[in-house]
């Protein structure tokens, strides 16, 4: 670590000699871009970038737009610090990781839409498709645990995705894509509003039959969103969704066989079916001078199904998952003794409920009830921040949360091998976190904080199936995973277009949770070590070309036994990215390209390090679009040099074998969206 705080003392003095330039952005004359940029999701209000002690980075619509992306995963995996692993290529199952956790990276990456969580209480990940990309107006990621504002899963970062608002002015919007692997979308929205109401819906169709066999994939949206704005200080909106999708499960490849036909799949009837509806109610309440009252309110129901048709032991799920979410905050921004001050203090309070029925049955496609489960968990966590001028440019961040989880466990076996499990499981935990920021020349700054970070057990991870007792138990020797993190980091602007950042990390996480393949069950492990360093940049030259590159290198490694000195799976050391938009070299004419670099990395599963390494990729795309008027056509190419790669491999029997998931080759897709200002 100390050769990292050199790095950065190193980039204080080199990136010193920008200061007057910076300086000269304060004084900008017009027509030279000087608005600055705010962020929601790293303080729950709105809050300027510079003044926040964490890297934190906005994708806007323009950078959508130009980025040739299919899913917000594809946008993700160009950020710094980001890694991306897809199982099936379309999105649906793909895994974020923010600061090296491997395997476990759904469960230790928060993410929000419009601020509402959608991590689920279960095994079964974050669903990335429920958002089609034509309807996010940005996408907000902060990296480093924000366990002090959101509680649990956010230990390596928040990513909220924020939808579009409904606009005043009549809007009309109709597109069509088709592409590789018989890929086929179709979108339609509409946007209107007149005094103090406004509304949207939009719908979208999208099919592939998947670059794999038993990999086809298609999804239904339907949703909308309603502003109404009763009084001044009053606000009320209205937002919902419905989800559909069913999809293949074509499983892993052993390694023998992606050598022969990469395509394959040993699971050719394996598939799953989505139903997700939610609503939210968003109440904004002003008070003038004595702050503001935020509250949500949501309600989301998830149906899953799963059909696993084996031969010897064929099985099949059904699962429904119901979850209330009520979440008040005050908001004061104000000064205290001539220094300005922003206090905040909320509660966050979930009640999920999740009914899972199965059936199986031995050596027979007739399949029979074989087991019922019904789970609740209920959340309460109270938390507040305070964000206090110390100097004009001198910031200091203070909070802290607890955070309390109770179980209520109720599983049958109905085969009458294992006796029921009916038991409660009821956990606390605390988080803080205190950081300083100075703003040392116009938008540039500097900042140091330290965070204390926790994440609660999933449902799935507290039950245990034990052939040796003969009954369903809870692991009661699972505990919460905790840290302590430590971070600093610079945002330097060289002059109003061109900027540089670069954070280094450090995370020692006791009782971390991992999978045990050998026992089947998922235990703590004592300590890891989670370090490293971000860095980024970004230039806007000539108002016609945008360039970007960024770095990751990062250690995620077990500092005790049974693995001590080992390296957490499925984190690679380095990590890369860069690319570059053309504007207008035609009238209207946009042309797009990025490289992605990933290193190697010890397959997951593979705690022992005893398999050799899942290899080192890399992937360029390519994208062209023209926009006339309210016209815009595309055209984009994906692996451009046709690269056989896995993003995603897992160890096998018992550690001795390894099986790939294999990412698409080349492949293209095209289209046209239509935006129509209807008056």
């Amino acid at each position: 670590m100390k050769k990292y705080l050199f790095v950065l003392v190193s980039c204080v003095v080199c990136l010193s000699w920008g200061v007057s330039r910076a300086e000269e952005e304060e004084k900008a004359p017009a027509g030279v871009p000087t608005m600055e940029e705010v962020i929601v999701t790293a303080t729950r209000t709105e809050q300027k970038v510079e003044k926040v002690p964490a890297n934190v980075t906005i994708i806007d619509a323009e950078d959508i737009k130009t980025s040739n992306s299919k899913s917000v995963p594809d946008l993700l995996r160009s950020m710094e610090g980001i890694q991306v692993r897809d199982l099936l290529g379309n999105g649906k199952s793909a895994q974020v990781d923010m600061r090296g956790f491997g395997e476990t990276a759904a469960s230790n990456t928060l993410v929000l839409v419009d601020g509402r969580r959608v991590n689920a209480i279960d095994l079964s990940g974050t669903d990335w498709t429920q958002i089609p990309l034509e309807q996010i107006r940005r996408i907000e990621i902060v990296r480093g645990t924000g366990s002090v504002l959101y509680g649990d899963n956010a230990v390596g970062g928040v990513i909220n995705i924020i939808t579009k608002i409904p606009t005043e002015k009549l809007t009309f919007s109709t597109g069509t894509t088709l592409g590789s692997y018989g890929r086929n979308k179709e979108e339609l929205a509409i946007s209107v509003g007149k005094g103090d109401i406004a509304a949207s819906l939009f719908s979208s169709y999208d099919a592939t039959t998947g670059y794999r066999d038993n990999s086809e994939f298609r999804t239904r949206d339907v949703g909308g969103k309603i502003v109404y704005d009763p009084a001044e200080f009053l606000r009320l909106v209205l937002s919902g969704s419905y989800h559909s999708d069913n999809y293949g499960l074509p499983g892993s490849l052993p390694e023998a066989l992606v050598d022969v036909d990469r395509r394959s799949t040993a699971n050719p009837f394996d598939d799953a079916e989505t139903r997700d509806r939610y609503l939210k109610l968003r109440v904004d309440l002003d008070l003038g001078t004595y702050g503001s009252l935020v509250s949500d309110l949501s309600y989301r129901d998830r149906q899953v199904e799963n059909w696993f048709p084996d031969p010897l032991f064929p099985f099949a799920s059904h699962a429904d998952t119901e979850t209330w979410g009520v979440n008040p905050r005050y908001v004061w921004v104000g000064e205290i003794f001539s220094h300005g001050n922003t206090f905040i203090a909320g509660a966050d309070m979930y009640w999920a409920e999740l009914d899972m029925d199965a059936f199986s049955n031995l050596f027979s496609p007739v399949l029979t009830p074989s087991g019922l489960t019904n789970i609740d968990r209920d959340a309460l966590g109270f938390y507040f921040t305070d964000e206090f001028s110390v100097l004009e440019n001198l910031f200091l961040s203070v909070g802290a949360r607890r955070e309390r989880v109770k179980y209520d466990l109720k599983q049958q076996d109905l085969t009458g091998w294992l006796a029921p499990l009916d038991d409660t499981v009821t956990d606390r935990e605390n988080a803080y976190s205190a950081g300083l920021t100075f703003r040392y020349a116009g938008r540039s700054s500097v900042f140091v904080r330290a965070n204390r970070s926790l994440r609660f057990p999933l449902t799935d991870e507290l039950v245990v199936y034990d052939f040796v007792a003969g009954k369903i138990r809870v692991n009661t020797e699972l505990k919460p995973q905790r840290g302590i993190h430590y971070e600093a980091g610079i945002r330097h602007y060289f002059t109003p277009n061109i900027q540089a950042n670069i954070t280094l990390f450090r995370a020692k996480i006791k009782d971390e949770i991992f999978f045990d393949a050998v026992t089947f069950t998922n235990t703590n492990h004592p300590e890891t070590l989670h370090k490293g360093i971000e860095i980024g940049a970004k230039a806007d030259l000539f108002d016609r070309l945008m360039v970007f590159a960024n770095y990751t290198c990062e250690k995620a490694e077990f500092r005790k036994n049974p693995f001590k000195g080992n390296d957490i799976p499925a984190v690679p050391k380095y990590k890369g990215n860069a690319g570059f938009r053309v504007h207008d070299i035609l009238p209207g004419l946009i042309f797009s390209a990025d490289y992605h670099y990933v290193g190697s990395s010890y397959l997951i599963s593979d705690q022992a390090n005893n398999l050799k390494k899942l290899g080192n990729y890399y992937t360029v795309n390519a994208g062209v679009s023209y926009v006339w008027k309210w016209f815009n056509l595309f055209v984009g190419i994906d692996n451009l040099t046709d690269q056989e790669y896995s993003q995603y491999a897992v160890a096998g029997g018992g550690g001795t074998t390894r099986n790939f998931y294999p990412a698409p080759e080349r492949n293209w897709s095209t289209g046209f969206r239509i935006v129509f200002p209807m008056r």
